[in-house]
């Protein structure tokens, strides 16, 4: 075998190789950010939580309970209440993990601006994650569309719209 035969050999692995880096580079490129889930997108603390309870705006599908309150953020946060009643340990961690994914690859989709969101759950059993996602993106743009209304009620009243903080 000649050494021109050994390049021509060459040639296609390195025209995947290059192919490969270029399509890595578009993908990277045309995302909008990268699907995290940190913890500036959690609610921790019991006053966050509260808040979000008090807003009084409540949607309820399927299994799932959301609650919901804009932030002076731009990204939605998110806190999750599931009791004991929901079932065993591995049960409830099992729900909290598919809520957290299906929050996780949909934040960026929810809302055109940033909410707080706390999910409630009732007993059930676990569903695909891609359930979870459907269901949360239906509950969160029904509640974005009732906030528009809130608003809007507000401003015809002659009331200055209530814009909440971020740092609660």
């Amino acid at each position: 075998m000649d050494l021109g035969s050994r390049a021509a050999m060459r040639r296609p692995n390195e025209s995947l190789c290059v192919c490969f880096v270029l399509s890595f580079l578009v993908s990277l490129s045309s995302a909008p950010s990268r699907l995290t889930f940190r913890p500036r997108h959690r609610l921790a603390h019991a006053r966050q939580f509260a808040a979000v309870y008090g807003a009084r705006m409540r949607k309820v599908r399927g299994p799932l309970i959301v609650y919901t309150r804009p932030n002076a953020l731009d990204t939605c946060r998110l806190g999750l209440s599931i009791g004991r009643r929901i079932g065993s340990a591995v049960i409830r961690n099992t729900i909290k993990r598919q809520l957290r994914e299906a929050f996780r690859l949909s934040q960026f989709d929810l809302a055109p601006r940033g909410y707080d969101i706390v999910i409630a759950v009732l007993p059930h059993k676990p569903l695909p994650a891609r359930e979870y996602r459907e269901t949360l993106k239906a509950l969160v743009r029904t509640s974005h569309e009732e906030w528009l209304k809130r608003e809007r009620r507000h401003s015809r009243a002659g009331q200055a719209p209530r814009r909440e903080t971020g740092d609660d």
